[in-house]
């Protein structure tokens, strides 16, 4: 059996291991055990073949992986209650510590306040800070 069957077999388990892992790690892997499969068809010594393989596994990570990493950094998105942090909304009930209720965005939440001993009168504004449940906890937006 040629080394270049071996190279080629070593691409494969690495490949096989990259779908069950995705770590992106193992897929640079198996491209360089195809590059030094490469070197061994060309009937190149056994230490030429490891070089090819080290070389072109170094130069993937150094080209390949910060681009990856780039791309996995995508901003999150906030949905769902989380996306409600930060909103404004108007008092239609005065906020305490235990009760209260807003509106923000055209629905009507039960509200208490993020400061003990603060009470917020309707018609002012308000910050969601937090959603706990179906409550949104919240400060007066002049603070």
């Amino acid at each position: 059996m040629g080394e270049w069957v071996v190279w080629l077999v070593l691409a494969g388990v690495l490949l096989l291991a990259e779908v069950f892992t995705l770590t992106f790690v193992l897929g640079l892997l198996s491209i360089a055990a195809v590059v030094a499969a490469a070197a061994a068809a060309l009937d190149v010594p056994v230490a030429a073949q490891v070089a090819a393989f080290g070389v072109s596994s170094g130069l993937l990570f150094v080209l390949v992986r910060p681009l990856e990493r780039r791309h996995n950094q995508a901003p999150a998105i906030r949905t769902g209650t989380a996306a409600l942090a930060g909103r404004t909304a108007v008092v239609i009930e005065a906020i305490t510590d235990h009760a209260g209720r807003v509106k923000l965005g055209g629905e009507s939440w039960a509200a208490r306040s993020i400061a003990p001993g603060t009470i917020v009168p309707a018609g002012a504004s308000v910050v969601v800070t937090k959603v706990e449940g179906a409550t949104l906890v919240v400060y007066p937006e002049e603070l």
